[in-house]
């Protein structure tokens, strides 16, 4: 009896050390998670709120997003008092140790980075679509989650 005991022990012990825990990684999983990891790139929403009486907040911002936009998927979302920068003969913004405001915009549209301005807020400010400056946008709502398949990092200023 107390062979056949030790017998189902052994038997339950072996049976238990050959199963593969949950949480252990597949090898066939992890070549397609790397894959995955490699090939998604994350993405950048920056959203700016002010205008000429901050160029601090603009203008970061925008160096940012250039900055980014090399290995990063980016859009720039403008609203508030900021449209008033977006539209044709507007007056350039500059601020020391930045490029203006306008050269970080054309830099943006020439590495094909969304540029959008909130309709709401463009309409407030008396402006209407086609006052915008060249490669600048009307926002759409699908825009704001389809630019990127990775994750969406935002930066508010």
């Amino acid at each position: 009896m107390k062979k056949i005991g030790i017998l189902l022990f052994l038997g339950l012990i072996t049976t238990a050390c050959n199963q593969t825990p949950k949480h252990e990684v597949n090898p066939s999983n992890l070549e397609q998670t790397a894959f995955f990891t490699e090939s998604t790139r994350d993405g950048l929403f920056i959203h700016i709120t002010e205008s000429y009486n901050d160029p601090h907040r603009v203008l970061m911002p925008l160096k940012m997003a250039n900055m980014m936009a090399t290995d990063k998927d980016v859009i720039v979302y403008l609203d508030i008092h900021a449209v008033e920068l977006l539209v044709k003969g507007a007056k350039d913004l500059t601020f020391a140790d930045f490029d203006s405001f306008q050269t970080y915009i054309k830099q943006l549209v020439e590495k094909k980075v969304g540029v959008y301005a909130c309709p709401t807020c463009l309409k407030i400010a008396g402006f209407k679509p086609e006052d915008l400056m060249d490669g600048v946008q009307v926002a759409q709502k699908d825009k704001f989650f389809n630019f990127t398949k990775g994750r969406i990092i935002t930066l508010d200023y």
